[in-house]
């Protein structure tokens, strides 16, 4: 699911990624970053655009694994030791991403000031959502799933503005995030709508209002 690109704008210390060193490389809308199983001797940082994450299991369908924006970080599991990549990085749209290396990367975090501190808690946070994920895979119905999605893609999960727009995400790539099919997440966007907790004007506006379906279902 989405990172928490806020802690980095908020800290103001990764916004120009200037401090991170490595290279900006432009991508194109649906251009490869890297490919699951290839080294990961890299991370990387987004400055502009957004990065959707897939994972293959054996046997498997690739699943969507997150939907990353401006702000950040994708790659980083290589920082704990992981010699492969587990996700394979596509880019959503034209984006512009800072590829830093892993030594680069342990160095800034061995400095303990506070470019290292807010990468330490972005890292936390991180880990955190991912098991947020599947904790949400096995005790929510599709529904819920769904809405809490839509929720960290517009970042309402908890109080703050009272809606926000949200990536171009497609009703397929939505359910294979949730886990269900395009028809369900068809169904349930339209009652999303009708009941006013999203609406469509060109681009996708969520509400916070639609934190009831969590406590409803």
């Amino acid at each position: 699911m989405n990172h928490n690109g806020q802690l980095a704008s908020h800290l103001g210390v990764f916004n120009s990624g200037a401090s991170l060193g490595g290279k900006v490389e432009q991508y194109r809308d649906k251009q490869k970053i890297y490919t699951q199983g290839e080294p990961a001797l890299t991370l990387f940082y987004i400055q502009h655009g957004g990065v959707r994450l897939t994972t293959r299991s054996k046997g498997q369908p690739s699943a969507v694994t997150a939907i990353l924006g401006v702000h950040d970080f994708f790659g980083e599991v290589c920082l704990a030791g992981y010699p492969l990549r587990m996700s394979t990085a596509v880019a959503m749209t034209g984006s512009s991403i800072r590829t830093i290396k892993k030594g680069k990367m342990l160095q800034l975090l061995r400095k303990k000031n506070l470019a290292s501190n807010a990468l330490v808690n972005y890292l936390l946070s991180s880990l955190k959502k991912y098991q947020d994920h599947v904790a949400d895979l096995l005790t929510s119905n599709a529904e819920q799933r769904l809405a809490r999605v839509l929720l960290r893609l517009a970042h309402l999960e908890k109080d703050g503005s009272a809606s926000a727009q949200v990536p171009m995400v497609s009703h397929q790539i939505l359910a294979e995030m949730v886990g269900t099919t395009r028809p369900r997440v068809n169904l349930f966007m339209n009652r999303f709508r009708k009941r006013g907790f999203i609406h469509y004007d060109g681009i996708l506006v969520v509400h916070k209002s639609l934190r009831k379906v969590l406590r409803n279902n």
